[in-house]
C-alpha cells in the first residue's frame, strides 16, 4: 500500500472520530475491570478522543522537544485531575473544560500557531486536568485506581500516537493538507461540543 493510501486512511478515520456526535465521555461506559474501563473511557468519547488526537497533530506541527513534552505534560496532568474526580471534588466548568480543550488545541493546530514549547505544554497540561477528572468522576464503583488509571493512560498515549502520526506525515504537501483539515475538523467538533455544554 503506498504511503498516499495509508495517509488517506488515517485521514479518514481521524476526521470520523473527529466528527461523530458528541458523546460526552462521563455517562454511559460500561463497567468493568478497572483497567478496561480505564482504557475504553477516553476511546468511547469523542470529546475525549478529539482532544486527544489533537495534542499529537500539534505536537508534531510544532516539532522539536514539543514532541515529546506536549504528549508527556498531558497524561501527567491528566492523572492528576483523575485523583480529583476519583476523590469526589468537582472541577468547576467541567464539560465546558474539556469542549475547549478540543476547540483551542484544533484551533493552534489549524492556524499553524506557533506557541514556545513551556507554554504549549502548560496549556494542554491545564486542559488535561479536566479529562482526567472526568475520568476519575467516572470510575466504575470497585474499580481498582491502579489498573483504571493505567488503562485510560495507554489509550491516552496511543490517541497521541495517532496525532503525532499524522501530523508527521504532514511534512509532506498532500500529508500537510490532511493534517491541518482533520485539525480544522476537530475545531469545528469542539465547537459543537462547546456549544452543547454552555
Amino acid at each position: 500500500m503506498s504511503s498516499r493510501a495509508i495517509l488517506h486512511r488515517v485521514g479518514l478515520a481521524t476526521l470520523t472520530c473527529a466528527l461523530a456526535a458528541p458523546a460526552f465521555a462521563h455517562t454511559g461506559h460500561p463497567e468493568g475491570s478497572g483497567f478496561g474501563a480505564g482504557f475504553l473511557h477516553p476511546l468511547l468519547g469523542a470529546d475525549h478522543l478529539a482532544a486527544m488526537v489533537a495534542v499529537g497533530l500539534w505536537a508534531a506541527f510544532l516539532g522539536g522537544r514539543a514532541v515529546l513534552a506536549l504528549p508527556l505534560a498531558f497524561p501527567a496532568a491528566m492523572a492528576a485531575g483523575a485523583g480529583l474526580g476519583a476523590a469526589g471534588l468537582a472541577v468547576p466548568a467541567l464539560e465546558t473544560g474539556i469542549a475547549a480543550s478540543v476547540l483551542v488545541i484544533g484551533l493552534c493546530t489549524a492556524l499553524a500557531l506557533r506557541a514556545p514549547v513551556w507554554l504549549a505544554s502548560g496549556a494542554v497540561g491545564v486542559f488535561a486536568l479536566f479529562h482526567g477528572a472526568a475520568h476519575g468522576a467516572e470510575m466504575p464503583a470497585g474499580a481498582h485506581w491502579a489498573s483504571y488509571a493505567a488503562g485510560f493512560l495507554l489509550a491516552t498515549a496511543m490517541l497521541h500516537a495517532a496525532g503525532l502520526g499524522l501530523g508527521l506525515l504532514g511534512r509532506n504537501p498532500a500529508g500537510k493538507i490532511a493534517a491541518r483539515a482533520t485539525a480544522g475538523l476537530i475545531a469545528i467538533a469542539g465547537a459543537s461540543f462547546l456549544a452543547g455544554a454552555i
